[in-house]
């Protein structure tokens, strides 16, 4: 039987330890990443839309990087909006400047009425690299 090892990144254990729940979860070669959003160091919502979404993807970058992994490693993302249709071109601009070239990973976007405070929200199952 497999074992969950729960990844945290540095300067984050507060924010998980208030909410129970791991920013990731490495059972064998996979890696099973919670919904990151773009929270500000004080945990608040960066209130710029755009930011917001670099923000959650540094955040996201930043768990992959506590188990050894990078964008490349990123088989499945989920990302959930709360305004999908307004917000899609600003998504892509920022998505394409970090996910990089095919082949890409699945991805499933999910229209959302709530993300406490948010307005994007992304998650990913990333496969670890043997090495790390």
């Amino acid at each position: 039987m497999l074992q969950r090892q729960a990844i945290i990144p540095a300067n984050r254990h507060a924010l998980y330890d208030a909410h129970r729940y791991s920013a990731a979860i490495r059972s064998g070669d996979l890696l099973f990443v919670s919904g990151q959003v773009g929270s500000r160091d004080d945990g608040s919502p960066e209130p710029d839309f755009e930011a917001q979404v670099r923000r959650a993807f540094a955040n996201l970058a930043n768990v992959l990087a506590a188990a050894g992994c990078t964008f490349d490693d990123v088989i499945d993302v989920t990302t959930f909006h709360t305004d999908p249709e307004a917000q899609f071109e600003t998504i892509m601009k920022v998505r394409d400047g970090v996910i990089g070239a095919a082949p890409y990973p699945n991805w499933t976007a999910v229209g959302v009425t709530w993300l406490a405070g948010f307005d994007f929200e992304i998650k990913v199952i990333a496969r670890v690299p043997a090495s790390a």
